[in-house]
């Protein structure tokens, strides 16, 4: 059984090109003028996404929507992009993304909506322009499933939920 084993050292680290996106604004009369994806530091993995809606929306506690961003994206094959919450929405608002993290295939063509829920204990108001979630995109290969009559033995074997506390 072929075995890898992956070294992670500033000699070995290979860059990843930048993939390119395409973006297609749905409604360019009513949203134009938001911010499309963008990375809000040199260093950011996320890049920040924003609310497209005509009036704002309130979200009382416990609730869940999925709000609009008004863009579709063409995602490279072999990439994914997830949806992921905004740590600072989190901490101040209760403000999160219900199926962190969310995943946008690569041949998915339609408009992107971000899950949310309030999971806080006040209302929260989703504004026209809000920065509502983050975008991090990543490698997605497609695994080829192979039946068996076993699994190959680990120490590990079956323990699961806090086995390895």
């Amino acid at each position: 059984m072929l075995r890898l084993h992956l070294v992670f050292s500033p000699e070995f680290v290979v860059p990843i090109p930048a993939a390119q996106v395409r973006i297609v604004r749905l409604n360019p009369e009513s949203f134009g003028d938001l911010q499309v994806p963008r990375y809000m530091s040199a260093g950011a993995a996320g890049a920040d996404i924003v609310a497209a809606v005509e009036t704002s929306l309130t979200l009382a506690p416990g609730e869940r929507l999925a709000v609009p961003t008004g863009l579709a994206l063409e995602i490279p094959t072999g990439w994914e992009a997830q949806v992921r919450p905004r740590s600072g929405n989190a901490f101040r608002l209760g403000l999160t993304v219900l199926n962190a993290p969310g995943t946008i295939d690569s041949d998915y063509r339609g408009e992107v909506k971000v899950l949310l829920v309030n999971l806080g204990a006040n209302p929260v108001t989703i504004n026209r322009g809000m920065r509502i979630a983050q975008l991090v995109f990543a490698p997605a290969p497609q695994v080829h499933f192979v039946d068996a009559e076993a699994l190959e033995q680990t120490q590990r074997g079956t323990g699961g939920f806090g086995s390895t506390d």
